[in-house]
Parts: structure tokens; sequence; C-alpha cells
């Protein structure tokens, strides 16, 4: 039994040390396994209906391929329009602020800043960064290795998804081969609670933020806010983590309108937009699209994405929350088997 524990727990150090090495290189592996896991249900459901196993992963692929394309051809000019926008008008703001709203801030604030020096830095990180901008794009377009090599793990996105999909079954039932046999049942029954706090997350989840990135984008659209679709995206895309969206949204909300009206009543309907938004989430979209199965408080949230990003980069954002839903069902797991034991029962 000792030698058991042993083996798992080297097993876990040389896997994750395995994942540190290797994460650079495993986002696209990680991306297609993800769009597989979430479409498999759907191509099973086909499966019923009579198809083949290869016509549904075809059908399911292809349309979720349109989708995506479909998406991209609109988003994206719309998307670097307003980001020509905001390059554009980013000399104007800067005057604005300089002389109408650094001295009215000033005005406000019980102590002293030197505005004009954060200003003077900030204009120059801007022009450096601007620079930069250019020099990276140059690069880029000059070194063909670096583009070639992006390009292939977008591609490496899609061909892993397909093949993932067209296996998942198979896949699947070899692993639930490998479990020891005295060990299969809590195994088996470890996964179908996985699977379902993971299919919770993934698929609830993603339509929260959808659902969330359209009303920011509608609402400061209302408003008039020129750079809405921008702000909106930003903030729908990165509210899985909570509070982290209404917070940087509406703060990014707040100070456009102020730059682009010069007066303080848009504030106040972008804050309504944004709090209107966050009632709604917790009030509908989360119960209804995720329910209570997922079970993690905000602060192991906040805390397994930081702890993901520092270790291992993007790969370990994506990686952080399906790995702490597991962990959590293994932790609930673990203490109902606890609360059974001589040692929590013995006197």
């Amino acid at each position: 039994m000792a030698n058991d524990r042993w083996f798992w727990m080297a097993l876990v150090a040389v896997t994750g040390y395995l994942l540190y090495l290797l994460s650079p290189v495993l986002t696209p592996f990680l991306v297609g396994a993800i769009l597989a896991y979430i479409a498999d249900p759907l191509t099973d459901r086909l499966e019923l209906k009579g198809l083949s196993r290869d016509r549904a992963v075809l059908l399911v692929f292809s349309v979720l391929t349109f989708l995506g394309l479909a998406m991209l051809v609109v988003l994206v000019p719309l998307i670097q329009q307003q980001l020509t926008l905001f390059i554009s008008k980013l000399p104007h703001y800067i005057n604005w602020l300089q002389k109408e709203g650094i001295p009215a801030l000033q005005q406000s604030l019980p102590f002293g800043l030197d505005f004009n020096a954060v200003l003077e830095q900030l204009k120059q990180q801007v022009e450096g960064g601007g620079k930069a901008v250019f020099s990276v794009i140059s690069v880029l377009s000059q070194s063909g290795i670096t583009l070639l090599g992006w390009l292939a793990n977008l591609l490496l996105i899609p061909l892993v998804s397909f093949y993932l999909l067209r296996d998942w079954d198979p896949f699947v039932a070899h692993i639930h081969q490998l479990v020891p046999r005295k060990h299969a049942d809590v195994v088996a029954k470890l996964a179908r609670e996985s699977d379902d706090v993971l299919a919770n997350f993934f698929r609830g989840q993603l339509m929260v933020m959808s659902v969330l990135a359209a009303i920011y984008t509608v609402g400061l659209w209302i408003v008039g806010l020129e750079f809405s679709l921008l702000i909106g995206l930003t903030a729908g895309m990165i509210s899985f983590v909570p509070y982290l969206g209404l917070i940087v949204g509406m703060v990014i909300a707040a100070i456009a309108a102020v730059m682009q009206f010069h007066e303080l009543a848009p504030v106040l309907y972008v804050a309504i937009i944004f709090g209107g938004a966050q009632l709604l989430e917790g009030f509908v979209l989360t119960p209804l699209l995720l329910g209570d199965k997922i079970g993690l408080h905000p602060v192991v949230v906040i805390f397994a994405v930081l702890a993901g990003g520092e270790l291992f980069g993007f790969f370990g954002v994506l990686l952080a929350l399906p790995v702490a839903a597991v962990v959590m069902v293994l932790l609930r797991h673990s203490h109902q088997h606890y609360l059974r034991s001589e040692l929590y029962s013995s006197e």
C-alpha cells in the first residue's frame, strides 16, 4: 500500500513537471481538447439519431467551423476599426487631460499629486508602446519562422479538436481500462462527478461570458460610447474570474465616457449598465446556465487563475479552473471518506 502511494505521488510529480516544461507548446492541444469535450454531447446525440460517428463529427465540426469563421469575419474588422479610431484620438485625449481633466481632478482631491509628471510618463510609455507595436509587427512580417509557428498553432487547434472528437469515446474507454480494478468503481464515480462539474463550467461559463459581452456591448453602444465593442468583448471574456470583468470593464468604460463626452452623466449610465448586468448574472444567468454544481468559491477561482498563470503562463490560465473544479470534487470525496473513517469517529 505504501509503495502504491509513493508510485502515484511520483507519477503526479513527474506529470506536473512535464506539463511545466511543455506548457509553451501545449496550449493548442488543450484548446482543441476543450472544444472536443464541449462538442462531444452534441455528437453523441446525432449518433443516437442514426448518423455514424464520422458523419456526426464532420457535421458538428463543419457547423462550429462555419460559426467561428463567421464571427471572425464580422468581429475582426469592427475591432480593427475601433482600435484605429482609438489610436487616432489618443493625442486628443491626452490634450484634454492636460488642459481640463487634470486641473479639475487636482481641485477635487484633498491631497497633492503631480498629475503632469504622471501624464508625461504615461505619454512616453504610450509613444514607446506604439513604436514597440509597430516594431513587433515589422519583425513578425519579416520573420517567417515566427509567423509560421503562430499559424501552425492556430491550425493545430481544429485539427486536434477534430481527431479527439472522432475518437473521444474509445479514448475514454481506454483510460477506464487502465484504472486498477479494485479502484474502478470509485474512479468511475469521481469521473462522473467531475464530468458534471466540467460540463457545467465549460458550456455554462461560455454562455454566461457571451451573454455578458453582448449586454455590455449593446448597453455601451446605446450610451453612444465609441469603443463599445472593444470594451464589451474585453469585459465579457474576462468575466470567468468573479467580478474581474465588472471592475475592469466599468473602470475602462467610465474613463472612456469621460474622455469622449467630457461630463459625468454618461459615467452614471455606464455604472447602471454594468450593475444591471451583474445583477442579471447573479440572479438569472449563473443559476440558470451554471447551477450550483461547480462549487468554486470566488477566492478559489481568483487564486487558481493567478497560480496557473504564474506557473504555466497562458496554458496555466486555461487549465486553472478545470483543474480546480476537479480538485474540489476530489476534496469533497476525501471529506466524505474522512467522516466515515475510524480516525474521525474514534473517541
